[in-house]
């Protein structure tokens, strides 16, 4: 018998700032048993250098298979490969309105463009502050096309002591969307909050209920 196929999940990298959120989304998917496909813009290389200590074959080592940018003619190009959906993670707006034209220049966005078409989940860890309008509408456009839009917010109702737990708390949330529950991430009424519940609420005296 032919062994089950393993769930494939595509991870895009852009240039924006939080390169982080894309290289633990690869090791959470690696501790998941995913079989990630990796492909890093140009200016995701330079965002390495200024924000890790790691060179490229390092980051690139976290994924099980690695595309080179301009490579159009991958597999993750085309939707008849099978894949859980797309990360962008980081998502610079860049990228983000490169995928909302459909006018796709690069595998990254080529393979964004796959992900909307076949229906599968497309999850953008947009990284900018403040928007302005246009990112805004840019924004809508996208969710009217299907993706989701999740920006790497806090949280902490979670009381993250680290850096680090607050990157996972995002990655781990983001992962969900795929279906994937990942070790780090608290959740509430499991994890924190009222895990019994809301309180319930005092009957009173039965004696001056109306009738």
């Amino acid at each position: 018998m032919a062994k089950p196929e393993r769930p494939r999940l595509v991870v895009g990298v852009s240039g924006a700032s939080g390169i982080v959120y894309g290289l633990r989304a690869l090791d959470a998917a690696r501790e998941l048993g995913v079989e990630t496909h990796l492909v890093m813009s140009r200016a995701a290389a330079l965002t390495l250098a200024q924000e890790t200590a790691l060179t490229m074959a390092q980051a690139q080592g976290r994924a099980e298979v690695v595309y080179r940018p301009g490579d159009v003619g991958a597999a993750i190009a085309s939707g008849s490969f099978r894949t859980l959906g797309m990360i962008v993670a980081p998502c610079s707006v860049k990228t983000m309105s490169e995928i909302a034209t459909g006018v796709t220049a690069s595998l990254l966005t080529r393979a964004a463009d796959v992900t909307l078409k076949e229906r599968r989940p497309l999850v953008l860890m947009v990284r900018e502050s403040p928007l302005h309008l246009g990112h805004l509408r840019t924004m809508a456009k996208l969710a009217q096309m299907g993706a989701v839009i999740a920006p790497p917010m806090p949280a902490f109702y979670a009381k993250p002591t680290s850096l680090e737990e607050m990157v996972d708390q995002s990655v781990g949330r983001a992962l969900d969307l795929f279906g994937l529950a990942w070790r780090p991430v608290k959740r509430w009424g499991e994890d924190i909050g009222p895990l019994g519940g809301p309180p319930e609420e005092p009957m009173g005296d039965s004696s001056k209920v109306e009738a």
